[in-house]
């Protein structure tokens, strides 16, 4: 039986993981208890003893656990961002083409970012299929939920006399040097990064990541957009609606407790919307990494996941 240990259990990404693995009968999941949770002994044999081990660790974090890790013994599934365009690592998107099969076959995978999962899942096989220029300037904007901050901002949220700014969406990365614009622009095989605006707002998961174009910057029409994603998205988590809409609106908090992502296409002949709905902790980052193990392990990449073919 596969032994797993999720290294930083505790995390909002990590307990999602180990919630759903504990459900699971093909598995055997190595847990430590709080004494030795912080035990830097502990934790590497834990990592030494796995056959897959899950990080869940701030960057500096996970690097130095992965140097305690011996390749052949054991595989690697890091949702930190430290190893996301660093050589030797699997990007662990499945629906990239040929990327299931490399994934099945790694040993260091690095789970995608959140807002990057949404961006590339719309950019990417556009590029792939030239209907976007590799030097598009391209932007994007993305709504998440405030569970997407890990502990602290929930407990921010949460609390009972929060600020009243916390009510009302909130837009970071200001400096527009997001953590997630080097995965981003690579990827998808940009010269330059997107204008990135990402928007925290008072929801606990759910997001909506949007890239609007002007017709002029596709090498083809909207129908040809769509025949893309519909021909990329035939299988795997993500697929393409057509009728995505809700009465003219479309809700980021459409895909909240799922695993799957749905892109859609909206927009005007001249002025095109590109739109992944997904949750944040779903198939942006938790469902993701089991997504990436079931890979590794040969069975159904759905195993253990909460799949919809229809919104709520």
């Amino acid at each position: 039986m596969t032994k797993v240990f999720i290294d930083g259990s505790s995390g909002t990404t990590g307990l999602r993981i180990r919630e759903r693995l504990a459900l699971r009968a093909d598995l055997t999941l190595t847990v430590l208890d709080e004494a030795r949770r912080r035990d830097p002994d502990a934790r590497r044999e834990a990592l030494r003893e796995a056959d897959i081990a899950f990080l869940c660790l701030p960057d500096d974090a996970a690097r130095e656990a992965v140097s305690w890790i011996d390749p052949d013994r054991t595989a690697v599934i890091d949702t930190s961002t430290a190893h996301r365009v660093a050589p030797g690592w699997i990007y662990g998107f499945p629906e990239l083409p040929g990327a299931r099969e490399a994934i099945r076959q790694a040993r260091r995978i690095a789970n995608p970012g959140c807002h990057a999962s949404g961006f590339i899942a719309l950019a990417a096989p556009l590029v792939h299929a030239g209907l976007l220029s590799p030097d598009a300037a391209l932007s994007c904007f993305s709504l998440t939920g405030y569970s997407g901050g890990g502990k602290k901002m929930i407990a921010e949220y949460e609390a009972p006399d929060r600020s009243p700014l916390l009510d009302a969406p909130r837009m970071y990365g200001l400096t527009q040097t997001h953590k997630h614009l080097p995965e981003m622009q690579r990827v998808c095989g940009l010269t330059t990064a997107p204008i990135f605006c990402p928007i925290v707002a008072p929801f606990y998961a759910g997001m909506e990541v949007t890239i609007p174009l002007h017709a002029a910057q596709l090498r083809g029409t909207a129908d040809d957009v769509r025949a893309v994603f519909a021909a990329a998205y035939a299988d795997g988590l993500v697929r393409y609606s057509e009728n995505a809409e809700e009465g003219g609106f479309l809700s980021a908090g459409a895909f909240a407790g799922r695993d799957d992502m749905e892109v859609s296409v909206a927009g005007s002949g001249e002025r095109i919307l590109l739109i992944a709905r997904f949750d944040n902790l779903g198939k942006g980052a938790s469902g993701a990494a089991i997504q990436n193990m079931n890979l590794l392990l040969g069975v159904p990449e759905t195993t253990g996941l909460t799949i919809g073919r229809d919104k709520e």
